[in-house]
């Protein structure tokens, strides 16, 4: 499916809809505590939230997941991709998080893990834009940690 040239009124209807899904209780739980708690600087942190027993394997699955169904319509022409990016970029702080180790969290953990949020990083303006400045947060946070 070719991605839509101009956002419509359900392009509208589908990003409220996401934004009432991520205010839902769980799930506004669980992107806080992901995002304050999991910052990882090494290969082993990265891949640590992908074990069951880890206590943020939870919001990680539900937090990954919510925001490849939402790139995923970006993706496939469902919703506009950058309208869709003006206001739901949080996925791609996530990305930005597992980006340096990537290929090995797709080895062990699933070949397409962050393969549509890798799609609005590369593909859509706002996207880009978005995931250079989550990225430049990421380095800096790594350097200021000696990793």
């Amino acid at each position: 499916m070719t991605p839509k040239a101009t956002p419509d009124y359900q392009d509208a209807d589908l990003v409220l809809r996401l934004y009432e899904m991520r205010r839902e209780p769980v799930m506004r739980e669980s992107r806080q505590a992901l995002i304050r708690g999991w910052s990882p600087t090494a290969l082993e942190e990265c891949m640590a939230v992908t074990v069951p027993s880890h206590p943020l394997n939870a919001a990680f699955r539900q937090c990954t997941s919510y925001w490849e169904m939402a790139y995923g319509m970006a993706r496939h022409g469902i919703v506009h991709a950058d309208y869709l990016m003006e206001s739901n970029g949080e996925g791609l702080l996530l990305y930005s998080r597992a980006e340096p180790w990537l290929a090995e969290l797709r080895e062990k953990a699933g070949p397409f893990a962050f393969a549509n949020a890798e799609w609005v990083a590369t593909q859509c303006e706002r996207g880009r834009l978005a995931a250079a400045r989550f990225r430049a947060r990421q380095q800096a946070a790594m350097a200021a940690k000696g990793a």
